[in-house]
């Protein structure tokens, strides 16, 4: 007997596909950047991202990888795309997090997430602290759009490897918990954290 209150409630409503957790590794990257999506900086801060993953996982993982202006309607096009298209389970970007008129990244987080994940900012913040008395100027958050994770980092390489350090450890436990794919890591690199 089905319970037809259920069933007009969920009316018209598509549910997603689950991942299939030994699945395929998507990462998405995105640098925002008005002067490296001009090309008149270097792409520093994604090519961090990408060479401290290569350190913490094992195995092949795919990168979908983007360098975008500090315009908040193409981040959250360029979100939208990785997590919902290109089935990323993690989106990491970097940049566009501060005070700044032009700072947006946050903002176009939180506007295509279903949910906010604050403890992320508060633990990278914490850990800038000990290095520079600005990290209190930031506004890095995370959060979670349908099954994908996406995690805001700072703009210098330097301060993107002190809070993927920081944060890492709960990702792939995180991404378990959203039905993704099961990331495994270099236990002698970052100890992540899975529950008994």
């Amino acid at each position: 007997m089905t319970n037809s209150n259920s069933d007009k409630f969920n009316e018209g409503v598509t549910p997603l596909p689950r991942r299939d957790v030994r699945g395929e590794v998507r990462i998405g990257i995105i640098n925002v950047s008005d002067r490296a999506s001009q090309g008149i900086y270097e792409d520093l801060p994604g090519k961090a991202i990408v060479a401290t993953l290569n350190e913490y996982i094992v195995g092949d993982w795919h990168k979908e990888y983007a360098i975008v202006p500090d315009e908040q309607k193409l981040i959250e096009a360029t979100l939208i795309e990785m997590a919902d298209v290109k089935n990323c389970c993690l989106i990491v970007t970097c940049g566009g997090t501060g005070p700044a008129d032009r700072d947006v990244t946050p903002e176009a987080t939180e506007r295509v997430c279903d949910k906010m994940m604050p403890g992320f900012g508060e633990l990278m913040r914490m850990e800038s602290l000990k290095y520079v008395p600005t990290a209190i100027l930031s506004r890095q958050t995370a959060g979670i759009r349908n099954q994908t994770l996406i995690v805001n980092l700072p703009g210098k390489p330097k301060a993107i490897r002190q809070c993927l350090d920081a944060v890492f450890p709960a990702i792939p436990y995180c991404i378990d918990l959203l039905n993704g794919p099961y990331i495994e890591c270099r236990n002698e690199i970052i100890k992540v954290f899975r529950p008994a």
